[in-house]
């Protein structure tokens, strides 16, 4: 079949994306112009929110007619999809209004604004990150903060600077001295504290379990080579913490970044053996959509709730609803509504650069990846052209994000992930397992974890390798003409993929 026997692409959840990345974009470099929309009903958001998401659930769970055409070129198509992106706006807009007054209480403003000492106490809701210098960052929302010797109760995520981190979903107290957040970023306020958050409960049930497999994880690599106990944590539940520095550097002048990153491939090879497992022991189709939603909800759990996770989280829940329509979703469809509800929920990850990357990484692989494989297949067999068709699919689309942020360009980033392409699923398959038998069953879980370290090191000599060959870091032109640039490029690319092949 040639690339464009396949029909055309579905893009009928594309206006509506667009429109609710353009309003993100407002709600958080111009809060002043949609502070006036905070005295709307929450009800009138709430029905809004149904309307646009079971919209985009009908885009992919109903197939089109034959007929149909893509939606934005089909007539009668044109003015649903721009009534629907309208809608979209309007609600990204009226959730943002009201996501600015949770974010940012007043006590914590007033504060901010006197550098004033005070003590919170809530939930570590992302896992620290190390900070040049020393120390760690990490994401607090905080239930309570006292201001003047007086408790307070606030909801709001608070960014802190302390000398150490904290356990993810760990309840702890920090003092410090609050000061205003940068323009564009999803915390209004940071706190720097001169002494380590003191834990005052450890996650407990199901967080303590999720809590327990990232410690596996770690304990697992430790006795490991360094490239190794650091890539291993990173490979299976996204602690970069122990990755080393010049390692870092050298996977992503390979192109490899992305591996350190839980995302949607993971969701997908955990999903994938869950399936597999379901179908052998033959169960009805509604309870293998259930085990892999469970799996799925254990993963998250487990990584927590990073950009590109929840959109590979929230993707995968849409696949789930094509699939218990009777029908496979489509790709397009599906990443368009994930993208409209993640916005929606929270507007500030349209300037999260982890969330772009993963975005566009996605739509690179549902619009150009099946088309390559098509191309491919008759001169090197369908197994291979998929292995080639991933990468360069998921490079194009990451092209334009990756140049304008780093601009870089890789020349070698595609023979890279193809090299490390055998070896992802081993790692994160074996890592996982491996985390969640350390405390059970060690010695297996050494055993396992010999195997996920093994394609680790792999992965890493793949990157260093990569990393120091001639032009592995060629420059690109900076700014927004170097962006604009790089989006022709790929354009173009796509252009040519998607254009009907000749006859033989």
């Amino acid at each position: 079949m040639s690339a464009g026997a396949a029909g055309p692409v579905d893009l009928r959840m594309l206006p509506p994306a667009v429109a609710a990345w353009g309003a993100g974009a407002v709600v958080v470099h111009a809060p002043d112009v949609v502070a006036r929309t905070a005295a709307v009903p929450g009800a009138v958001v709430a029905v809004a929110v149904v309307a646009v998401l079971v919209a985009g659930v009908r885009r992919v769970a109903r197939p089109r007619a034959v007929d149909d055409g893509p939606a934005t070129g089909r007539p009668g198509g044109l003015l649903p999809a721009l009534v629907l992106a309208v809608v979209t706006a309007a609600v990204v807009l009226l959730a943002g209004a009201v996501g600015q007054q949770a974010r940012a209480p007043d006590v914590l403003l007033r504060a901010a604004h006197e550098r004033a000492t005070v003590e919170l106490t809530g939930r570590v809701s992302t896992a620290p990150r190390s900070v040049v210098g020393g120390g760690a960052r990490l994401t607090v929302t905080a239930s309570a903060v006292r201001v003047d010797g007086t408790w307070h109760r606030v909801r709001a995520p608070v960014d802190v600077l302390a000398p150490a981190g904290a356990e993810l979903d760990a309840v702890v107290r920090v003092r410090g001295v609050p000061s205003p957040g940068s323009a564009g970023v999803r915390t209004a306020v940071t706190l720097r504290s001169a002494e380590a958050p003191v834990v005052t409960a450890s996650p407990r049930g199901v967080r303590a379990w999720a809590a327990g497999v990232r410690d596996g994880a770690r304990a697992v690599a430790a006795p490991l080579p360094p490239d190794v106990r650091g890539l291993l944590p990173a490979v299976t539940v996204g602690d970069t913490g122990a990755v080393p520095a010049d390692l870092a550097v050298a996977m992503r002048a390979a192109g490899l970044a992305h591996v350190m990153a839980v995302s949607g491939a993971h969701f997908a090879i955990v999903g994938a053996i869950v399936l597999a497992g379901a179908a052998a022991a033959r169960a009805p189709r509604a309870v293998r959509l259930g085990l892999v939603a469970s799996a799925g909800a254990a993963l998250l759990l487990v990584v927590g709730p990073a950009p590109s996770v929840l959109r590979a989280a929230v993707m995968g829940a849409v696949g789930l609803v094509g699939l218990l329509a009777g029908r496979r979703a489509a790709g397009p469809a599906a990443l368009g509504t994930a993208v409209v509800a993640l916005l929606v929920v929270d507007p500030w990850l349209a300037v999260d650069v982890g969330f772009a990357l993963s975005v566009a990484a996605t739509a690179g692989l549902v619009v150009l990846g099946s088309p390559l494989v098509d191309r491919w297949a008759p001169r090197c067999g369908r197994p291979v052209a998929a292995l080639l068709a991933a990468p360069v699919a998921a490079q194009l689309g990451c092209l334009p994000v990756t140049l304008a942020v780093w601009p870089t360009f890789g020349p070698w980033a595609v023979l890279a992930n193809v090299a490390v392409a055998p070896a992802v699923a081993p790692a994160t398959v074996l890592g996982l397992l491996a985390a969640a038998l350390a405390s059970a069953w060690p010695w297996a879980a050494d055993v396992t974890g010999a195997g996920a370290g093994a394609a680790c090191w792999w992965i890493a000599a793949v990157a260093r390798w990569s990393a120091g060959l001639p032009g592995a870091a060629l420059p690109w032109w900076p700014g927004v003409g170097g962006a604009v640039c790089a989006l022709l490029v790929a354009a173009a690319a796509a252009a040519l993929t998607l254009r009907p092949a000749a006859p033989r």
